[in-house]
């Protein structure tokens, strides 16, 4: 293992559940999904161009399942927004065991459709939970095949404001399907690096309102400064050998928000390494900071509401 930690954690790291089985429904969602058959196996769980229609709303729990396996999961893709300011999103709700609790995921540069999100995604459904994560990009993510010299021009065609008011619209969206229902106290929102970044502006904004806890994976452009305005614990999980996101600032931040918040290291990985694992020691740390990651939202969001 590569943790490197910062102060000790107050739960015990468990072997995450692998999803093994998928539904008859999620097949029909996902045509090119994979079985997994060992706890081992690592599956993908997206195809591209699947999409499943919605008519009705998406909170629906389903009482009397009890499985110790992966719960099953739904997906299905969602337009939020009116008019013009319309985008796509993608949520995946657990079938079994739901908790009801709604998280937001604000992805990469690589866009809510990229493979790597929605596997993680998939995952964090499987424990329980609703998880929505919208296109912050409009249809225009970054490409792996596109040059770095034009990332900053990409980059800029991406107004701060219209991305935040997506931001805002999913999370009224959230609101409406998960709090108003009366099954969901707090919201939980994760970020992965882009995403990390919009995360702190989001918690800074919301400042407790609606958001319980957040998680920031790696975040990038991050404004240390609007970590005075966050009201919840936060946790930041990152490599030390990550020049886009340096530990010293965020063991700044995390004093700074305090409400104990945590900064969790992991020695020599690179940035993206929870969700994009290029080695099988990489893959070995992704799966701990799963398990972090997993332990952090039960606690905060599910054990504190009852």
């Amino acid at each position: 293992m590569g943790l490197v930690s910062t102060l000790s954690l107050p739960f015990p790291l468990k072997v995450p559940p692998r999803p093994h089985l998928l539904s008859s429904a999620l097949l029909r969602c996902y045509p090119s999904f994979k079985r997994c058959t060992s706890n081992n196996q690592r599956c993908s769980y997206y195809t591209k161009h699947a999409i499943c229609k919605v008519s009705c709303s998406q909170v629906k729990l389903e009482e009397g399942i009890d499985d110790e396996a992966c719960e099953l999961v739904n997906g299905v893709e969602l337009t939020l927004g009116e008019g013009v300011d319309c985008f796509r999103s993608y949520l995946f709700k657990a079938v079994k065991n739901n908790n009801g609790t709604g998280i937001l995921l604000l992805s990469d540069i690589f866009g809510f459709e990229d493979s790597s999100t929605r596997d993680f995604a998939y995952r964090v459904a499987c424990n329980g939970y609703n998880v929505l994560v919208p296109d912050l990009f409009r249809g225009n993510p970054w490409r792996k095949d596109q040059s770095k010299a034009n990332f900053e021009e990409w980059l800029a065609k991406q107004a701060p404001g219209r991305v935040a008011e997506d931001i805002t619209t999913s999370t009224k969206w959230m609101i409406d399907e998960f709090l108003a229902a009366g099954i969901s106290k707090k919201l939980g929102i994760i970020g992965f690096c882009f995403g990390g970044g919009r995360l702190i502006e989001t918690l800074a904004q919301d400042q407790g309102t609606y958001f319980g806890v957040g998680l920031c994976f790696y975040g990038t452009r991050m404004d240390p400064s609007l970590t005075d305005h966050i009201k919840v614990p936060l946790l930041f999980v990152s490599g030390d050998n990550d020049p886009l996101c340096p530990v010293g600032v965020l063991m700044d931040m995390e004093k700074r928000i305090g409400r104990g918040s945590r900064v969790v290291v992991f020695k020599g990985r690179p940035h993206g390494f929870a969700h994009r694992p290029e080695s099988p020691e990489e893959d070995g740390d992704a799966e701990e900071a799963f398990v972090i990651m997993r332990n952090w939202l039960n606690e905060a969001l599910t054990v504190s509401n009852y």
